[in-house]
């Protein structure tokens, strides 16, 4: 269910408050900047009576007036203009820090479902356009409404007339306008900001497939999935474009049209002999200098309607609850044997587990095999805890896993992908992500254990050797080979390894194979894989049938 425009802008507006003495510094310099402009145009008119003999101010005093007021809204417009951006800037990293917390508490059993193209966009564009609103839109309100409190103020010296019909053209141009457009305005907005993220992960997946999309012909499809979401983002941006149009046209409009009354009222005043011909005159120039501040109101909703849009999916991102809490506070546990009892888990409403019963002892490997979709994986996870089972328990050390704080239950275990994640950087950064304060030694050490030792000491720079982005410099079989490092750098009771050499050939398989027997003698292995020959280590064997159901 969407929340309404209010609601987000009443959200967004609650993140300012560690800046707030910064944002009543940026409402106070804009409101007095637009006085002085307003004073630009409506000094010339006091100078004016002055010559026609009404005693307001001498036109020449006006006149140096008019100078001021135009250096000081320059001067006074910047200062705005830099506190506005000071506080978007800062609440834009912040607005980061907090993005990444969430997803962090989402990962890993929400992200896996989510597009990744999509995130990008929440984490890049739409975050950025949120600079809009922290930039250009709380404090224009603010300054909106003070300045045309001031405006009425000065109009009420003149009369009750001039300020009735400037307060409805202030509330038809500042707040109606703006509300019509933007409720018409608001799916459209989302429409586009839908659109653009899945554009972009259309883009993003074929970027990552195009050695695929080269090999297979592919490029047609590809283009033409691109194509679709291309035209389909042109049209929603058509509609905003067309929105923005009837806005500005509907403004402009009513400016001229409360310009107009605002004359005939006063001169109407003016005949009955309530106003005198000079007020009727100042009355009129103050109408139509003041409409600055609503008329910036009102194009607000030009662009609102996609910062909305983007600030309720930033927003939803954070208020979304994950489905596994990381545990705190709970008195250290010690490692031990690892039972399964009676573990069911499924995704939605199809059943991957049913009833599941293993017991993975202390310096024993353990081999669960199966074919692929048969839960192997899933039950990994759930060892892990990244998921939460359904029914049944498990257990450490007859200790259960909701009871282990999360911090020590990583330092547990050591976990071992199918796909292996490269960072950019450097061999040696990516094997230390298992211990960021290794020594090189230590690096060494894992790094032979998983049969890399040879192959970077042939590297140019060795262990300095850049990878490339998602490891583009290496083989398939190098980057599980780092991903083995990482559990052996790691150094856990507990290692779980998910296919940990369907890349690799059989010398290497060997190698790791012998090196997994050794440090079996003082840690819990459990060893998943489709192939028999990767059992050839393992003190017992499970094998698991594909039961899936829904």
């Amino acid at each position: 269910m969407r929340r309404s425009s209010i609601k987000i802008m009443a959200q967004l507006i609650g993140l300012v408050k560690p800046l707030i003495h910064i944002m009543i510094a940026a409402v106070l310099l804009g409101v007095a900047g637009f006085i002085c402009a307003i004073g630009v145009t409506v000094l010339p008119a006091f100078a004016i009576a002055d010559v026609l003999g009404y005693e307001y101010i001498e036109w020449k005093i006006a006149i140096a007036l008019i100078i001021v007021a135009a250096v000081l809204r320059g001067l006074l417009h910047y200062g705005e203009q830099a506190c506005n951006h000071y506080i978007a800037f800062k609440l834009l990293a912040l607005i980061r820090h907090k993005v990444f917390t969430a997803l962090r508490k989402l990962a890993p059993a929400k992200m896996e479902g989510k597009k990744k193209g999509e995130l990008i966009a929440v984490l890049t564009s739409d975050i950025e356009l949120l600079e809009v609103f922290y930039a250009h839109t709380i404090s224009p309100i603010a300054i909106a409404i003070l300045t045309s409190a001031i405006m009425l103020a000065v109009l009420s010296t003149f009369g009750a007339v001039p300020v009735v019909v400037a307060a409805i053209g202030y509330i038809c141009v500042g707040v109606i306008i703006p509300l019509m457009v933007g409720k018409k305005g608001a799916g459209t907005g989302m429409s586009y900001r839908n659109d653009f993220a899945e554009l972009n992960s259309v883009v993003f997946d074929n970027l990552r497939g195009i050695d695929e999309i080269l090999q297979y012909g592919y490029g047609k499809e590809s283009y033409d999935r691109i194509k679709e979401g291309e035209v389909k983002l042109n049209c929603s941006s058509k509609k905003l474009k067309l929105l923005e149009g009837r806005q500005k046209a509907i403004t402009g409009f009513a400016i001229m049209l409360f310009t107009f009354i605002m004359l005939l009222t006063c001169f109407a005043t003016y005949k009955n002999g309530i106003m005198g011909i000079d007020e009727t005159l100042i009355s009129t120039v103050i109408m139509t200098a003041s409409f600055g501040p609503v008329t910036a109101l009102s194009n607000l909703s030009n662009n609102l309607t996609q910062t909305l849009a983007a600030g309720e999916r930033v927003l939803s991102v954070l208020e979304e609850e994950p489905q596994v809490y990381d545990v705190t506070d709970k008195e250290i546990a010690e490692f031990g044997e690892v039972t399964v009892d009676n573990l069911s888990f499924g995704y939605d409403e199809e059943k991957i587990l049913q009833d599941i019963n293993f017991r993975f002892e202390k310096g024993k490997i353990t081999g669960i095999l199966g074919k692929s979709g048969c839960g192997k994986s899933t039950l990994l996870k759930l060892l892990m805890r990244f998921w939460e089972a359904e029914s049944g328990s498990i257990t450490i050390n007859e200790r259960n896993l909701n009871d282990i704080n999360t911090n020590q239950l990583r330092d547990m275990q050591s976990y071992v992908t199918q796909e292996t994640w490269i960072f950019n950087d450097t061999i040696k950064d990516n094997i230390a992500v298992a211990k960021p304060k290794a020594s090189l030694e230590e690096i060494k050490k894992a790094a032979e254990k998983a049969g890399l030792g040879g192959f970077i000491a042939n590297l140019p720079k060795g262990y300095d050797t850049v990878t490339g982005e998602l490891g583009e410099g290496l083989s398939g079989g190098e980057r599980q080979r780092i991903g083995i490092a990482r559990a052996f750098l790691h150094n856990s009771p507990m290692m779980l390894l998910d296919e940990p050499t369907s890349n690799l050939d059989a010398l290497h398989e060997s190698y790791i194979m012998d090196s997994l027997a050794s440090a079996a003698e003082e840690k819990t292995v459990v060893l998943v894989s489709h192939r028999e020959s990767t059992m050839g280590i393992a003190d017992k064997v499970f094998e698991m049938k594909r039961e899936r159901s829904s």
